[in-house]
């Protein structure tokens, strides 16, 4: 008897997820290392709380690096891992969709309201 293979589709969802985590995710491929207020600057609608929680996950599945510098006031960075890196072509395919299927949703809008005239 063959074993069904296990959907680990839903495992990567849920490291990448999250209403900010992929914003996130997206401001540090473009920017690189970032202090937390550079990140915060970035994403002006996320709240500090919400930010430091969802740096906090990716830290613990290990897509984010924190480094701390013992500085007064102290220093505190953060940038993609190495293993973080291996998202990027994928995060990069899902912001294309997204954009496409913006474009695609508004076409078929036009084509309905379109056709409720006629």
């Amino acid at each position: 008897m063959q074993e069904t293979p296990v959907c680990r589709v839903n495992t990567a969802l849920e490291i990448i997820t999250g209403k900010w985590k992929p914003s996130i995710l997206l401001v540090l491929m473009a920017h690189g290392t970032l202090r937390f207020s550079e990140l915060k600057r970035n994403l002006p609608n996320i709240t500090q709380k919400m930010l430091t929680a969802q740096l906090r996950e990716l830290e613990m599945n290990d897509i984010v690096h924190r480094e701390i510098y013992q500085v007064v006031p102290p220093r505190v960075e953060y940038s993609l891992t190495e293993y973080g890196r291996t998202l990027m072509p994928i995060l990069k395919a899902m912001n294309q969709w997204g954009k496409e299927h913006a474009v695609h949703m508004e076409q078929k809008e036009q084509e309905q309201h379109t056709a409720s005239l006629r």
